[in-house]
């Protein structure tokens, strides 16, 4: 399992550097929750945001699962390549290249379909 982290933890993640394959390349950074990437939940629901940066792509990843508090906390989320999320779950490759403003969710099927964008607080 790779690992990454500071001087106050280390996050253990699902998929080793090694088991990431090329399957949604260059198509910039994005935001993961933990729930995705430590604890290997799949995407439930997924928006693009205006880009923070140049390499930025805009795109927010969550299982669905996380409630405010938890979403609140920066350290349950990290910066990744869109590529590394579309390993863990590459039920997200067809949407990405929605456009910024749109936001995704699974259904009781398990499809994704088009949701409100949400209401994303300004720091």
């Amino acid at each position: 399992m790779a690992t990454a982290g500071g001087a106050m933890s280390e996050k253990t993640f699902k998929l080793s550097a090694g088991a990431i394959k090329p399957l949604a390349t260059n198509r910039g950074s994005c935001i993961a929750s933990d729930h995705i990437t430590v604890k290997g939940m799949p995407v439930r629901f997924m928006y693009r945001d205006e880009p923070d940066s140049e390499i930025d792509s805009g795109w927010r990843f969550f299982s669905g699962l996380e409630d405010q508090a938890y979403a609140s906390d920066s350290r349950n989320f990290s910066m990744y390549d869109v590529n590394t999320i579309a390993n863990y779950d590459p039920s997200i490759i067809p949407l990405l290249d929605e456009e910024e403003g749109t936001a995704w969710g699974k259904d009781s099927s398990g499809e994704f379909v088009e949701e409100d964008f949400p209401d994303i607080p300004e720091d």
